[in-house]
């Protein structure tokens, strides 16, 4: 089926106001107003404001809209239904990843499946690639082709969608309620391909010289002169991992008081210095050399054998918020390359 970009604009501002289809919130990029560069952040949707549904993936991850930075957990905060669009490939990945490590049978966090159930996620293809994008680097693509309730590719000034879940199902059911919907007539499907190609090809040659190998488990054998080198510039700010879309260590605090049982987590890291610190006082790495591989390790290594997928899909938003303007590719390429401690 095929919708009209600005009636699906209209319709979108319609399910804000009215309540549409239950959606308390809907929840869209935008272009970042406070820079020259091309940044969108993801914002609940005004009135008069103009969504940015293509171009590339926002500066924050889709992880902070289902797994917040801070978040009550007992007492259980009320979670709203919700309409996100405009999520890119390589957090529609992560998301999978998450969905893996808080959804599984062994352990549900209740909190985040709330949020998961409550939400319907229509993802985006990529018009536009950064210049840390390197999903292609992962085995990504810059879009999705699971994992999504709903998809919109570009074509003209058209969109074409594709349904994955029920919830799409459900979504568009009220989508033609409201809006015109039309049948693909032309050649559209062959455009998207097209188009896809080409921003495939685009990004294969902006990451050519970060190529590299997929046999990740040599990361582990490396040198630990290399990481020592590495590491030079890293000044332990935790930043990285706070806008990763797949990481989610935590630390939980007991803010009860005398009325009230509470318990508060919040995002943790394992490049801070306190992180995993025992009452002892001790740390299980407390020089960061040994912070800074281990998350490397974690993203190449550990993810891969507990959720078979490396926990990387390629964004690049550690390559921009980094502090010691350390190239995360380069590492990987590099670590890879180095001749390897003796076992």
């Amino acid at each position: 089926m095929i919708v009209k970009a600005q009636d699906f604009t209209s319709f979108l501002i319609k399910c804000q106001q009215e309540s549409l289809g239950g959606f308390q919130q809907v929840i869209v990029p935008r272009k970042s107003n406070n820079s020259e560069d091309k940044q969108y952040l993801f914002e609940e949707l005004k009135q008069g404001a103009e969504p940015v549904l293509d171009a590339f993936r926002t500066v924050d991850p889709l992880r902070v809209l289902f797994y917040f930075s801070r978040e009550t957990l007992i007492p259980v905060d009320k979670t709203k239904k919700r309409l996100i669009v405009g999520a890119k490939g390589c957090d529609m990945a992560a998301l999978q990843i998450l969905d893996k490590a808080l959804i599984n049978n062994d352990f549900i966090d209740p909190v985040y499946k709330a949020w998961r159930d409550q939400t319907t996620i229509i993802s985006t293809d990529c018009t536009e690639i950064s210049d840390s994008c390197h999903c292609n680097l992962v085995g990504g693509k810059p879009y999705t082709d699971q994992n999504y309730d709903m998809n919109l590719s570009k074509v003209g000034q058209s969109y074409l969608i594709t349904v994955g879940s029920k919830k799409g199902e459900e979504f568009v059911k009220l989508l033609k309620e409201n809006v015109q919907l039309t049948q693909p007539q032309g050649d559209e499907k062959d455009k998207i391909k097209k188009n896809r190609k080409s921003i495939e090809a685009r990004l294969n040659q902006h990451n050519a010289k970060y190529n590299r190998s997929d046999n990740y488990s040599v990361l582990r054998k490396s040198d630990i002169e290399g990481w020592l080198d590495d590491v030079k510039n890293c000044v332990g700010c935790g930043g990285c991992t706070n806008i990763c879309p797949t990481c989610y260590c935590i630390i939980v605090n007991d803010e009860t008081t005398g009325k009230e049982f509470v318990k508060v987590r919040s995002a943790d890291s394992c490049q801070l210095h306190g992180y995993a610190k025992v009452a002892g006082g001790d740390s299980p790495r407390h020089k960061m050399y040994q912070r800074f591989r281990n998350r490397y390790l974690c993203k190449f290594d550990y993810m891969k054998s507990n959720f078979d997928t490396i926990g990387c899909t390629g964004c690049g938003r550690c390559i921009d918020v980094c502090a010691g303007e350390i190239e995360f590719r380069e590492v990987v390429q590099k670590q890879m390359q180095l001749p390897k401690a003796q076992e």
